[in-house]
């Protein structure tokens, strides 16, 4: 499944921040911030349809997860996914959503897939 997350995640890393992007459809243009994570999370076969960032604060179980940890609230989300943060912020820095750089995790909800 986490193989399968970052697969996912790479398909997207490059493409445009587009706000809405993803939750209409999951083959979009551009994706947003939550439409990002839930693209990847679907890819692992963990998400049937897109969630917005204040719903994914309230998705999985609390705290963080071993391989895949994700951070949201009612204004942003991204994940780390083996150590390596999946995020629209770091896009305009590296090209990528992925990064390496860490970031502040507060006032975000922390949650993970169950068993990951």
């Amino acid at each position: 499944m986490v193989k399968d997350v970052i697969a996912a995640g790479n398909r997207i890393a490059k493409t445009p921040y587009k706000w809405g992007g993803g939750h209409g459809s999951w083959d979009d243009t551009g994706y947003d911030c939550s439409g990002s994570v839930s693209y990847g999370l679907h890819g692992g076969g963990l998400l049937a349809s897109p969630l917005v960032s204040g719903a994914l604060a309230d998705w999985g179980s609390s705290g963080r997860g071993g391989w895949i940890t994700i951070y949201a609230n009612s204004n942003h989300a991204y994940m780390v996914v083996a150590h390596m943060r999946f995020d629209t912020s770091a896009h305009a820095r590296t090209g990528s959503r992925w990064t390496s750089e860490h970031r502040s995790s507060a006032g975000f909800v922390v949650t993970h897939p169950s068993g990951l």
